[in-house]
């Protein structure tokens, strides 16, 4: 076992791709794989998820769009958020298509527009819009704020607002709606979705995965690379945050917030060779440290799968599922990453 070992499942990707694809249906499903494909890996998750029938692909910087199109020569691929000054001949030469908030647009290049529907974001005005040359303008599009929220009410607003709009785009290919949404709304998924959390087996409800259908791909390990005892009145970590009542042993594992295991994560949970055991003292760079049952120093410790799920942390820290996983560090200098086809 490694000190950080990353483990992502191709297989059950595809399969969360197929899911998606049969709920969109007959819209099509957009991959979502920007930021590293929520951790999981860009070129990767973009090549399983084009296997598994996405017809276009979403990324946010031309510089992503760019290292995926020498990975996917013939894929349709969008920047969602606009170009950076001097990026316009990035996306040109990568035959990128890109995500328009205003009438000023870059030359030379197939346009989406996105209209602000109430995300108060990136996004122009309907009149806006419409002043943008209609031969250059290949999808028209905007983005939900609350589909992920129990309170449907602003969500189903926003439909509304964007299916008048798009009305009066007859003709151009609609997209709005994220995972959340196109599994919770039927009427926001137009002529596609754009998915990214689902696709990684993330709920976007902050739920259990399972609930939806979905299985997810990223597993994170480590292992107990000391065990020691702790008497009474003993402490372990930085600033004494964890001081033993009584004999207590606990176990040492060499990940960190440095890695991605989040400071406040203190008080969660790890598998410890099956068994659940909390996170005491506080997280440092690179260490934490576990109570330990009869576990051994070299028994493994999955810090997500094996039943301990992303959002689990992601409550913990209230947050959302895929900031956890975003921030995993993949750096080869720290960590194993393995790529799997379960």
């Amino acid at each position: 076992m490694r000190r950080s070992e990353i483990t992502i499942d191709l297989g059950a990707l595809r399969r969360n791709v197929g899911r998606m694809r049969e709920v969109a249906a007959p819209a099509e499903l957009w991959a979502v794989v920007k930021a590293d494909a929520y951790g999981h890996g860009i070129l990767d998750a973009a090549r399983a998820a084009a296997d598994a029938g996405a017809a276009a692909f979403c990324v946010v910087t031309a510089q992503e769009g760019r290292a995926l199109r020498a990975a996917l020569p013939a894929a349709r691929i969008l920047v969602m958020a606009p170009l950076a000054p001097g990026e316009d001949e990035i996306a040109r030469t990568a035959n990128l298509e890109v995500a328009v908030s205003s009438p000023k647009v870059p030359a030379g290049l197939p346009l989406h527009l996105k209209v602000d529907s109430g995300m108060g974001r990136w996004g122009m005005s309907v009149d806006d819009a419409r002043s943008v040359p209609r031969e250059r303008v290949v999808g028209l599009m905007s983005h939900l704020a609350t589909a992920d929220e129990p309170d449907q009410a602003f969500a189903r607003e926003q439909i509304a607002r964007f299916a008048e709009v798009a009305r009066q785009f007859d003709g151009v290919p609609a997209h709005l709606a994220n995972s959340a949404a196109a599994l919770a709304y039927p009427d926001a998924r137009f002529d596609a979705v754009r998915c990214g959390v689902a696709l990684y087996g993330l709920s976007p409800f902050g739920d259990d995965p399972a609930n939806h259908g979905l299985d997810p791909v990223l597993s994170w390990r480590s292992y107990v690379a000391l065990a020691k005892a702790l008497g009474p009145g003993e402490s372990a970590g930085y600033g004494r945050r964890f001081v033993a009542e009584r004999s207590a042993r606990i176990g040492v594992v060499p990940v960190g917030y440095a890695d991605g295991f989040r400071r406040a994560l203190m008080g969660s949970h790890v598998v410890v060779d099956g068994a659940r055991r909390r996170v005491v003292g506080a997280v440092s760079m690179d260490a934490l440290t576990i109570e330990l049952g009869d576990e051994e120093e070299g028994a493994p410790v999955t810090l997500i799968g094996d039943g301990l799920l992303a959002e689990e942390h992601a409550r913990h820290l209230e947050t959302l599922n895929y900031e956890i996983t975003c921030g995993i560090r993949a750096d080869p200098l720290r960590a194993d990453r393995m790529v799997v086809d379960g």
